[in-house]
Order: structure tokens, then C-alpha cells, then sequence
């Protein structure tokens, strides 16, 4: 059976610190690294749901996607939010084990994990990470289908490969039209948006598209139909829990450790419930508009 420090030492080459953003926190959070690791859980978010979660499972080791404290903090008392996270984790010798943007450019990383889900082919990073002389690591790829579809078709493959949530896959384009190139990032994307006119492609999926940047790429893209699908930050990010997963099963029975991993079902996305409009799931916007 592995001590902690192992288990990590392994997780942080997949995923080195160093190369996360310089406002990221990640690593291990809490944990006594001489404690031993038989059970591991991989999650998106340290909420208090996955940490109970990996109470009720008799887990070590929880590695999450999303930092617990992203910004500094004065406390950890258990009347904070956080503050319960990190006395049960303590109190169930529990450890908690973040890799954020350092997966986010991995190779393999979060948006080939997304790729992967969605059926598509990578062919290049969307913004390479210039620190790789092999040109494969970097932040969102740029993805082949393996024949043409229309957005309409390919938001519904979104929406069925894709873990279910209130949002579903929101649309901004000609359903009709045909495409055959996609940029994909998983996690907020509208950033990327300079990056993705220059990729040539004919779509872009990822999350969390805000009104104003999202209108104002459509707008400079009027002259091609260069589509966007926006889909739930939490279900883009997911398929890398089992990628990682995967990863570690395979570092385990390398070293023969019999690690026992697992992937959490839970849903931690924080919309639970959407009323279409106008009765309907799948609308153009010739059938909206504001109330006379």
C-alpha cells in the first residue's frame, strides 16, 4: 500500500505544479503524507457533497479539479463553508489533492478528456504551450468529427454524450448549417474567442459564455458561420475525473499498488432545474422574442 507522498509524487507528474497559471492553487491541500492510500475518489468540485461522498466511500484521497481556496483566506473554522471541508477531510483522514489549469494543458489533459466524450479527433492544442517542443500540450484542442453534421446535430451528440444538467447545450448559429472542424475547451472559454477565429473552425463548444463577449463574436464572425455551443462548466469538465482516473489505475498497477479509484457521479453543478421557453427544448430564434 503506497504512502501519500507516492501517490502524489506520481499525480504531480501527470500534472506538474509549475505549469498551472501563476493565480491557480493547486496541489495537496491537506493530508499527512506518510498516511497510507488505498482508496482514492476523483471528483470536479471540494464541496461538502463530494466530501461526504468520499467519507461514505472510505476514501484517503480526494483529487479534484477545482481548487478549495483559489484566494487566501483568515479561517477554517466549521462554520465557514470551507471551513467544513477541511475539518472533515482532517477528522476522516482524508487527503485533498487539486490539479487545475495544470490539467487543463496536459497531454493528455481536460479538453482532450472532453474530445474524447464527444467523439471527436484532436489534431493540435487550440493555444500551445510553448514550453513543449512536441507541440501537443496547451489549452483547448482543435478537434475533426469523423464525418460532417449539422449544429443542430452535433448539440444533440453534445447533449446526449455529455453528463445531463439543467442547461444543456445552448446554441448560437445556424442549426442548419454543416460542420466539420471544432475547437473545444473545457471549463470558461469565451477567452479564447480570438484564438478560435484564428483556428479556422467551424464551431466551438465549451462553457460559461457570457452575453456581451459571446454577441460580439457572433457579430465578427457574421460572414462565417462559425457556430457556438455553450455547455454546463461542470459537465465539460467531468470526463477528465475519468480520464485521471484512468491514468492512476494504470500508475497503480504499474507499481503494484491495488489502489481501489473512483470516479463521483455527483452532480455538483449549482443549476438544478430550467423552464424552456415557450414549452419548447430546441428553438430558433425566428419562434423568440421579448412580450409585445
Amino acid at each position: 500500500m503506497p504512502r501519500l507522498s507516492e501517490v502524489i509524487a506520481a499525480l504531480e507528474n501527470l500534472w506538474p505544479a509549475e505549469r498551472a497559471e501563476s493565480w491557480d492553487a493547486v496541489g495537496t491541500v491537506v493530508g499527512d503524507p506518510d498516511q497510507e492510500v488505498s482508496r482514492v475518489l476523483f471528483a470536479v468540485d471540494p464541496v461538502q457533497d463530494i466530501v461526504d461522498e468520499a467519507v461514505k466511500l472510505g476514501a484517503d484521497l480526494l483529487v479534484t479539479h477545482h481548487p478549495l481556496y483559489l484566494r487566501g483566506t483568515t479561517t477554517v473554522a466549521a462554520s465557514t463553508f470551507k471551513g467544513r471541508v477541511v475539518h472533515t477531510l482532517i477528522k476522516n483522514d482524508i487527503a485533498l489533492h487539486v490539479a487545475h489549469t495544470n490539467a487543463d494543458t496536459a497531454d493528455p489533459g481536460v479538453s482532450d478528456a472532453l474530445a474524447g466524450a464527444l467523439d471527436l479527433r484532436v489534431v493540435r492544442p487550440l493555444v500551445p504551450d510553448p514550453t513543449d517542443p512536441e507541440g501537443r500540450r496547451g489549452l483547448g484542442r482543435v478537434c475533426e468529427l469523423d464525418h460532417p453534421l449539422t449544429v443542430r446535430e452535433f448539440a444533440a451528440r453534445a447533449a446526449e454524450r455529455l453528463p445531463a444538467t439543467a442547461q444543456g447545450i445552448r446554441v448560437a448559429g445556424d442549426l442548419d448549417t454543416v460542420i466539420r472542424t471544432i475547437a473545444v475547451s473545457g471549463g470558461s472559454g469565451d477567452s479564447l474567442f480570438d484564438q478560435v477565429r484564428a483556428a479556422g473552425v467551424d464551431a466551438f463548444l465549451t462553457a460559461d459564455l457570457r452575453h456581451h463577449p459571446a454577441s460580439e463574436f457572433t457579430a465578427a464572425v457574421s460572414h462565417s458561420p462559425l457556430a457556438l455551443l455553450d455547455a454546463a462548466h461542470w459537465a465539460t469538465e467531468w470526463p477528465w475525473c475519468e480520464l485521471a482516473a484512468a491514468q492512476l489505475d494504470e500508475i497503480s498497477d504499474r507499481h503494484g499498488w491495488d489502489l481501489r479509484v473512483h470516479v463521483s457521479k455527483t452532480v455538483t453543478d449549482p443549476w438544478t432545474a430550467h423552464a424552456a421557453s415557450n414549452a419548447t427544448t430546441s428553438s430558433t430564434t425566428s419562434s423568440l422574442g421579448a412580450p409585445n
